[in-house]
């Protein structure tokens, strides 16, 4: 599968965006797709993943509460809407694809990622 990342961009304290990745291929069902995010010299952290058929979702607890992980299996893309956002979540958001369900926060087990999506919040 391949993934590209759209969606980000430049917004205030407080603002709203949605990233969406749009998957190639004809079994993006069959993945759990996950968002990460890498902010500048950090490493990578898990934001969220969502089960191949968005039945269950899973949440860093920085973003619980403030971000929702979606998708539609039909347009072969996952969403991701961030609300209430904040400085700290300045970064490079990745969206990822793995087939199984266990250790969904690990980006090592991710055998596809998107090219990443820059959001920006200012104070």
């Amino acid at each position: 599968v391949q993934l590209q990342a759209s969606g980000g961009g430049l917004v205030q304290a407080g603002g709203s965006l949605r990233l969406s990745c749009a998957a190639s291929g004809r079994t993006f069902s069959s993945y759990v797709m996950g968002w990460f995010r890498q902010a500048p010299g950090k490493e990578r952290e898990f934001v969220t993943a969502i089960s191949q058929r968005g039945i269950y979702s899973w949440y860093a607890d920085s973003v619980k509460g403030r971000f929702t992980i979606s998708r539609d299996n039909a347009k072969n893309t996952v969403y991701l809407q961030m609300n209430s956002l904040k400085p700290e979540d300045t970064a490079a958001y990745y969206c990822a694809a793995k087939l199984k369900t266990d250790n969904y926060y690990s980006g090592r087990l991710y055998t596809a990622w998107g090219q990443g999506t820059l959001v920006t919040v200012s104070s």
